[in-house]
């Protein structure tokens, strides 16, 4: 997939209100690049119906980090002027003085929000999303360098991951259309993996998900060439290859673990000559360098565990 800015607004006057030209759709992103000032108290962005001050329109999702204390994130909707339940965040990834990148990414059923690049929460959407039409950014505490309205654009030439799901009697079947994205699923590559291939797989974690895994091997054997295995509850992430009957040993340092309970994902496995990158949602995240080495050999995709699987993809 590739992403185009369809409109930048570069160091608007704050508060800012302005209107989203062709509103708010599944699978888009509104990218806000800041800095907190240094005696700032609080923040808010609004994703607003309207800008009516009087009767105040609606806000679909207000956004408040506020830093008495410790520090907290209240996220809530207004409704005919009235405010539903508070849903806070007890966690502050922004700074005073410093600088920040907030992604609201877009979902069918709730904004998923991310600051630095590190996921920071969900928020289910309690008003439709195609009432949504105008951006507000309140309190001067706060200076914005740039807002950007963010498309996704599908990128041309690629093929579907799989030729099919694994039938009951263990068989591949040969027709995508019958393909089904459930789990355990084994998919067959478009073309045998090599250098300069990429693997995308999509999903959503399962709000009470206890692990899932990723695994590339060869077609009719038990080896398994890279294991991607995030265990969620324990916040780790074990990378591993099963050969010769038996796993080797675990790698598992990073330096943030990138996926939460609910959250969506974009999981993307780039086959360089001598290792593995993954990104997950546009984020690189770790290196595993080949230990199976018969790379053409490599046409088998196997994902299960506590994941609603979405689409998976290579080229």
């Amino acid at each position: 997939m590739a992403v185009a800015v369809r409109r930048r607004v570069s160091e608007p006057m704050i508060p800012y209100v302005g209107t989203i030209h062709g509103g708010l759709n599944p699978g888009e992103m509104v990218v806000i690049h800041g800095t907190v000032s240094r005696d700032a108290d609080r923040f808010q962005m609004d994703f607003q119906c309207g800008n009516s001050n009087t009767p105040r329109a609606d806000v679909a999702f207000h956004f408040n980090p506020r830093f008495k204390g410790s520090g907290q994130i209240v996220c809530n909707t207004l409704q005919a002027e009235q405010w539903g339940c508070e849903e806070i965040t007890y966690k502050m990834p922004f700074e005073k003085g410093k600088q920040f990148k907030i992604t609201f990414l877009i979902l069918s059923d709730k904004f998923q929000v991310a600051v630095n690049d590190k996921h920071l929460l969900l928020y289910k959407h309690r008003i439709n999303l195609e009432r949504v039409n105008t951006l507000g950014i309140h309190y001067n505490k706060v200076k914005i360098q740039s807002i950007e309205f963010v498309s996704v654009i599908p990128s041309q030439g690629l093929q579907p991951l799989s030729l099919g799901a694994v039938l009951k009697n263990g068989e591949m079947e040969d027709n995508p259309k019958k393909a089904e994205l459930v789990l355990p699923y084994i998919g067959r590559l478009h073309t045998p993996l090599g250098p300069g291939q990429t693997v995308v797989v999509k999903g959503e974690v399962n709000q009470n998900a206890n692990r899932f895994s990723v695994d590339l091997k060869p077609s009719d054997s038990n080896v398994i060439a890279l294991h991607l295995n995030p265990r969620v509850k324990s916040q780790v992430f074990v990378r591993n290859s099963y050969l010769y009957e038996s796993w080797g040993e675990e790698e598992k340092k990073l330096p943030d673990f990138p996926f939460s309970p609910g959250m969506y994902f974009e999981m993307i496995i780039y086959c360089d000559s001598h290792e593995y990158k993954v990104a997950v949602n546009g984020v690189h995240i770790l290196d595993y360098k080949h230990r199976f080495k018969n790379l053409s050999e490599i046409k088998v995709l196997a994902i299960n565990g506590d994941i609603r699987l979405l689409d998976v993809r290579s080229w």
